[in-house]
């Protein structure tokens, strides 16, 4: 009797969903409005806060342009991507036990894919992956058909999807309950994962809303915004954590990561999953 391979397709199981995860937020790219005439500092920075990620005992880091706003609505330039690939290759240098996430903002999805193709990346962010948001960059429409169809022609499966529902700095085009667009960012959608997030950076995700997207999915799902040490008792439930804002001493996002700060996170998030 022939014996059974191993499915084409990995299953969720096994794409792997980091618990603790720290945003390195790139200063402005080349080709960015305010991007400085240094690009070999940009990769420094990246590279330093990569290091002090992994010596707090982080799981995982995402990279993500965040210097570039105003951000583009839709397919971001190559020059954006080129520089993008230099920072993530850094990050992985820098911080090698790190899983690897990329974000390429406002909502580029099939280029964080080609940048995480070429970095070993194991996740990419999608702000708006179904559905469509008003932004201040517009109204961006989710393309997760195209999405997933780029993730399996690239061979690309084992790349986590982490995905945001009613995504910060933006509102629906049409109001419906989150448990709703939760279920169908999963079920529809096929996202690995949920971000549950705040009104905008820094802000913290409401607890209601954590519970209803709890409630509608299987999926994992990571409070994505606002989250401090000392506030960590409010994602009970949660699979994780995506911080940025709070592992800066100013607490503004695009500051370098404190060290302190990051250990200090780290260890109060192990205890807490200790403690239960």
């Amino acid at each position: 009797m022939a014996t059974r391979t191993k499915a084409l397709v990995p299953t969720k199981s096994e794409r792997v969903i980091p618990k603790l995860i720290g945003v390195i937020h790139l200063a402005a790219l080349p080709g960015s409005p305010r991007a400085g005439a240094s690009f070999a500092a940009t990769v420094r920075g990246a590279e330093a806060d990569a290091r002090v990620l992994g010596a707090a005992g982080f799981d995982g880091v995402i990279v993500e342009n965040f210097g570039d706003a105003p951000f583009h609505p839709g397919a971001v330039p190559p020059i954006t991507v080129a520089a993008m690939t230099a920072c993530a290759w850094a990050v992985r240098d820098a911080a090698p036990k790190l899983a690897l996430g990329i974000n390429v903002l406002r909502n580029d999805a099939e280029a964080a894919l080609a940048v995480a193709a070429v970095t070993g990346a194991s996740m990419i962010r999608v702000n708006v992956h179904i559905a469509a948001r008003v932004t201040d960059q517009g109204v961006i429409e989710g393309a997760a058909h195209r999405t997933l169809r780029a993730r399996r022609e690239l061979g690309l499966e084992h790349i986590a999807l982490l995905c945001d529902v009613d995504v910060k700095h933006s509102a629906p085009l049409a109001a419906r309950p989150i448990a709703e667009e939760a279920h169908d960012l999963e079920a529809r959608g096929l996202a690995d994962a949920l971000l549950v997030t705040g009104s905008g950076t820094g802000r913290g995700a409401s607890r209601r809303d954590l519970d209803a997207v709890l409630g509608a999915v299987h999926a994992p799902v990571l409070v994505a915004s606002g989250t401090r040490a000392s506030s960590l008792g409010a994602i009970r439930g949660a699979h994780g954590v995506i911080v940025g804002s709070s592992l800066r001493a100013s607490g503004r996002a695009g500051d370098p990561i404190d060290a302190a700060l990051a250990l200090a996170f780290a260890r109060a998030f192990r205890a807490k999953r200790t403690s239960g």
